[in-house]
């Protein structure tokens, strides 16, 4: 009978060894790990090709960067409101903007309307201005909505990111920084601001959305060269209008070369 013993331990082990496995339920961290992940999937499908602007998404918590009434869609692929008629840009146009601007290590970079300061944290990441890590590159921020410019100053500041934010109007720029390596604009004026092209240091990349309100608006660069300025559109966008000076007509002057 000692066979059949043999036989039925044998039996109940292989039954015990298929049962099927219970898969852990995710933590709270792990699930935004993965949505982040499937963001990232969905922007390199989407032609998004440079591994520090993807891997930047990848690492920041866009959850934080939203309202509560939002967390569920924080790292769906498109934008948000943020209050006072703002919103959060969509993750596919951030990391659109950050690639074209082609950072280089050490680069000094403007961005005008902080909003939520999401681009600004993405920014973080790719210039090496994160947490843990030390860069010599600037980053600079300009929000014209005070309660939006403080409330992103804060939130910035408790992430650990490192990046210079004013609460003012950005249709001058900021030159007492300037020249920048990179100017990103997250407004849309009717014109390019003569201001910013002048605040471009030679070999710099204004990224800005162009076009009226009502219009069908254009994300375009503008590159500084030892010849004069190259632009080029990337793709049709619609922004919210950039506010202030930016609504009075521009002066009748030929751009600075």
């Amino acid at each position: 009978m000692r066979w059949l013993a043999i036989l039925f331990l044998a039996m109940a082990t292989g039954c015990s060894a298929a049962a099927p496995r219970q898969e852990a339920p995710a933590s709270g961290d792990e699930e935004l790990r993965m949505r982040r992940e499937a963001l990232v999937d969905v922007l390199r499908r989407e032609g998004i090709h440079d591994e520090r602007v993807l891997g930047a998404i990848g690492r920041v918590p866009r959850h934080r960067f939203v309202p509560d009434s939002a967390q569920d869609e924080a790292y769906a692929n498109y934008p948000l409101p943020i209050g006072h008629e703002q919103t959060i840009s969509q993750p596919y146009i951030v990391a659109l903007m950050t690639e074209a601007a082609s950072l280089r290590p050490g680069a000094k970079v403007l961005e005008v309307g902080t909003g939520s300061g999401y681009q600004a944290a993405v920014l973080s990441e790719v210039l090496d201005l994160a947490p843990g890590r030390t860069s010599s590159a600037q980053l600079a921020s300009i929000e014209i909505v005070e309660p939006l410019g403080r409330a992103a100053d804060a939130l910035l500041r408790e992430l650990g990111y490192r990046v210079d934010v004013r609460v003012g109007d950005g249709y001058r720029g900021w030159p007492e920084k300037a020249p920048f390596d990179a100017i990103l604009v997250t407004a849309a004026p009717d014109h390019v601001p003569q201001p910013l092209l002048d605040q471009l240091a030679v070999g710099g990349r204004l990224v800005i959305p162009v076009g009226a309100e009502r219009d069908v608006q254009e994300l375009r660069v503008i590159e500084r060269t030892q010849g004069g300025l190259v632009e080029r559109d990337l793709v049709p966008v619609r922004f919210v209008p950039m506010t202030g000076e930016a609504q009075r007509p521009p002066k009748a002057s030929g751009p600075k070369q």
